[in-house]
């Protein structure tokens, strides 16, 4: 089994700053990806970031030239650098995995929350 555990949210002002860390651990395997989604209260789970190992970053359009995804491929960690928070961006985060061979992101953290006031 594979876990991710996300740490980093909390509470903060608009305008603010956050950086959100994930890391994975459990039985070995082959990372294709790694990602961050978020979920708002009474809305659907939405992508906002992710990294394919190697090759790109991609981001959700509300949060391009806000937020920066990093990470380790080695480390099996991701972060998410977040800059000029907006209260829509107040959600739950969670980093997801993408092993290799698999369609889609297939394990998933518990989740942080994030909060920006107005």
């Amino acid at each position: 089994q594979v876990q991710l555990v996300e740490s980093g949210g909390r509470l903060v002002q608009a305008g603010g700053s956050l950086r959100l860390s994930c890391v994975a651990s459990g039985r070995t395997f082959s990372s294709y990806a790694m990602g961050w989604f978020r979920q708002a209260p009474g809305k659907e789970r939405e992508f906002v970031a992710d990294i394919i190992w190697g090759d790109r970053t991609s981001y959700t359009d509300s949060v391009k030239g806000r937020f920066t995804i990093s990470g380790d491929n080695a480390k099996m960690t991701v972060y998410l650098h977040m800059l000029s928070l907006k209260p829509e961006d107040t959600a739950v985060y969670y980093c997801a995995v993408r092993t290799s061979g698999a369609t889609g992101y297939n394990y998933w953290g518990q989740g942080t929350q994030v909060t920006v006031s107005a």
